[in-house]
């Protein structure tokens, strides 16, 4: 078993060594390692942590639903949009009525991504999945059975309610049951759910798009994935860091020594004492504040404040791009410019979200979460500029504006979609999965509450975003609106390059290091070079 001694106490390390090999560490130990504001473990990860067993991943899985779910219904509206007809009273739904529906969810989503992390903080992880699928089967049943608009707007916003909660809690949830080294990808696989979810989405809208109200079936599917997260839910353990809080020791460590099954029963307590240590104070800081006060201490305390800016930074980025509205409307704008199969066309740019996403999934913890963002973020920019200037020259002769019934050049149409192509590919291995590893910058007491401020920046952006897309395309353009979306995307690039720094491999204790004395793009490589070197020491120590 290797271990990590933070260098200023290099002459300490034969005898934390010796205590770090018999499971014989004290607290105060801990604590005056974690203090130094190096790195905060006293000894290495257990044996066996980069190595996933099948009850971590069956853990994420099961969490992973809660992405199924957000993903299959940003997805099924698109398809259902442009099937409903006059199904809900008017013949023809309307510009204004489509936002309404679209934007009702994330209305939703944002205020349960506001509640979501101080609910779990207070009821734990689980519980809160457990009350997103119930709202979210809800939703979907209601949507099925609408005759009116403004009930599907209704039922659009409980959906969201349901999204909003699953959002904000199933990433950390993942987070913190997750190893150290495969946090990362463990939270990517919720976001290859969500593609999966979009995939299915449109695969469902394909196959329902001929049949006499078949919308109702593609929104109503949506519970069915709800109910088998809620009956799963069941076998899912707690949060091992929200029973450390709480004081349940036993039961946190008979979590961990399922999630490190390869770990000896001494490298086990050693992992569960370092947590203890780690946590210890976030736990006195809950017990002896209120949450106005926690919440107050997320803008004022520095640390915190950094964390914060760069997490709503990124989901900011994220929906201000305008990836949601081509999910909400791409079968809409792929009809209007001359597909005959818009919903098919509308499943190859969800298959190259998913595709990709697949690949950020095998590389993320691999390649750093700022690097795959560096470079992701500008092939953003080009197939959003690459779109402006098709959109511009396929409508000289329309005005410069979309008009149904007008045959536009089928070639600019194909730029069009590979535009599309080349944005979500660059997207999905990047921004479509960075930002949701927001969890981990935050230190337990706040965590919560900073997870659902990012949340809600999240869906504050998506519904701004959202309900202004049609408009945005009949004010100033569909060429207008993608430059204007390539220029959101450039200014989130420089905010990544300029602020946002790589935590890949530090434990989500070690985090808080990084924002002591700025946003930590130098400080994070510096604390995962001392790491690595400490961890080759060892190990070649032990090969001695």
């Amino acid at each position: 078993m290797a271990r990590l001694i933070p260098p200023n106490d290099a002459e300490k390390a034969p005898a934390a060594g010796r205590e770090a090999e018999s499971g014989r560490v004290e607290i105060d130990d801990v604590v005056q390692c974690t203090a130094a504001g190096e790195i905060s473990e006293y000894a290495v990860v257990a044996e066996g942590e980069e190595r996933t067993t099948w009850f971590v991943w069956l853990l994420v899985c099961c969490c992973a639903i809660s992405g199924l779910l957000f993903g299959y219904d940003t997805g099924v509206i698109s398809g259902a949009l442009v099937t409903i007809n006059g199904d809900l009273g008017p013949p023809e739904l309307s510009n204004g009525q489509k936002e309404f529906i679209t934007s009702a969810t994330t209305l939703g989503a944002l205020l349960g991504g506001l509640a979501a992390g101080a609910m779990s903080d207070w009821t734990g992880r689980r519980p809160v999945l457990g009350i997103a699928d119930i709202t979210f089967m809800g939703g979907a049943i209601g949507q099925a059975v609408s005759h009116t608009v403004w009930n599907m707007i209704g039922c659009r916003f409980l959906i969201g309610i349901g999204v909003g909660l699953a959002s904000c809690i199933a990433p950390l949830y993942i987070q913190e049951l997750s190893p150290t080294r495969l946090r990362g990808s463990m939270v990517v696989l919720n976001v290859v759910m969500i593609t999966l979810g979009q995939v299915i989405a449109y695969g469902i809208d394909a196959g329902f798009a001929n049949v006499n109200a078949g919308w109702r079936w593609m929104v109503g599917l949506g519970c069915v994935p709800a109910a088998l997260q809620l009956a799963l839910l069941v076998y899912l353990p707690e949060s091992p860091r929200v029973l450390v809080r709480r004081g349940n020791m036993e039961a946190a460590r008979k979590v961990l020594s399922r999630v490190y099954a390869l770990a000896s029963s001494e490298q086990v307590d050693l992992k569960l004492k370092v947590l203890h240590a780690t946590v210890k104070q976030s736990i006195e800081i809950s017990n002896s504040t209120t949450f106005w006060q926690r919440f107050g201490s997320v803008l004022s305390n520095p640390i915190n404040r950094r964390a914060l800016v760069i997490g709503c930074g990124m989901q900011a980025f994220q929906q201000l791009c305008g990836f949601n509205t081509l999910m909400y409307y791409s079968a809409s704008l792929f009809q209007e410019i001359g597909f005959n199969q818009p919903t098919a066309v509308g499943l190859i740019i969800s298959g190259t979200n998913f595709l990709f996403t697949l690949f950020a999934l095998k590389y993320i913890d691999v390649v750093g979460r700022r690097r795959i963002m560096v470079f992701s973020a500008p092939g953003m920019v080009f197939g959003l500029t690459l779109a402006s200037i098709a959109f511009y020259y396929m409508t000289i002769h329309s005005g410069g504006n979309l008009v149904t019934g007008v045959h536009y050049s089928q070639g600019w149409a194909g730029i069009v979609l590979l535009s599309m192509i080349i944005f979500v590919a660059s997207y999905a291995t990047g921004l479509g999965n960075v930002p949701w590893q927001q969890g981990e910058l935050f230190s337990l007491d706040v965590r919560g509450i900073g997870t659902s401020l990012c949340t809600a920046t999240n869906w504050a952006a998506n519904l701004l975003i959202g309900s202004t897309y049609l408009s945005l395309m009949s004010a100033i353009t569909p060429s207008g609106a993608f430059g204007f979306y390539a220029g959101l995307c450039l200014l989130g690039w420089l905010f990544c390059v300029f602020f946002f720094p790589d935590v890949s491999g530090l434990s989500l204790e070690e985090v808080q290091s990084v924002f002591k004395a700025g946003y930590g793009i130098r400080e994070s490589e510096r604390l995962k070079r001392v790491k690595r070197e400490i961890l080759e020491r060892e190990k070649a120590k032990m090969r001695g």
